[in-house]
């Protein structure tokens, strides 16, 4: 894999980025995918677990990348994955509070973020999209409403609005 880097100047980028990296299990994934292209089965043999939730944190991290193989004739296409990059670059600028929201929202369970997202998600669904109107139903900062959309499997951060995985696909 070639050397290019992520340039991160977003602040809320850093927790799905902190999330992959924090945990053994999702750097396994990541270290294997450095090696090339591999499906899930592949990954698995190679790290010897499940590879399913690494692969999706790296890959709304920005860090991995997927297409289709090319299957032998007559056999089912598998989708493949590989490291998008090797190095990183954070260059921005924001509050400790801001930054005390981001880590606290990377390392809390699923379970005492779940009113949050939920909450996001029930306003979204509303017509609610943007950050300042998102602001004033949860009575939280916007850093942490990006946060908490970019450490959630089904909210995704799209300039000043939040929005559900899969609206703009």
């Amino acid at each position: 894999m070639g050397k290019r880097t992520r340039i991160i100047n977003e602040p809320s980028d850093i927790v799905p980025l902190l999330r992959a990296f924090g945990s053994d299990t999702h750097k396994k994934v990541f270290d294997c995918l450095q090696n090339g292209w591999k499906t899930e089965e592949e990954i698995e043999k190679t790290v010897g677990f499940e590879p399913r939730e690494s692969i999706d944190i790296l890959k709304k991290s920005g860090f991995v990348e997927s297409k289709w193989r090319m299957p032998q004739p007559g056999k089912t296409p598998e989708k493949e994955y590989q490291s998008s990059y090797s190095r990183v670059q954070v260059n921005f600028q924001c509050s400790v509070e801001d930054l005390s929201d981001m880590i606290m929202v990377t390392f809390k369970s699923d379970s005492e973020l779940r009113s949050y997202i939920e909450a996001i998600e029930k306003e979204v669904k509303g017509g609610n999209q943007s950050m300042n109107g998102l602001q004033r139903v949860v009575d939280k900062s916007i850093m942490f409403i990006r946060a908490v959309a970019r450490r959630s499997s089904i909210l995704s951060v799209k300039g000043q609005r939040i929005e559900l995985l899969g609206e703009t696909e």
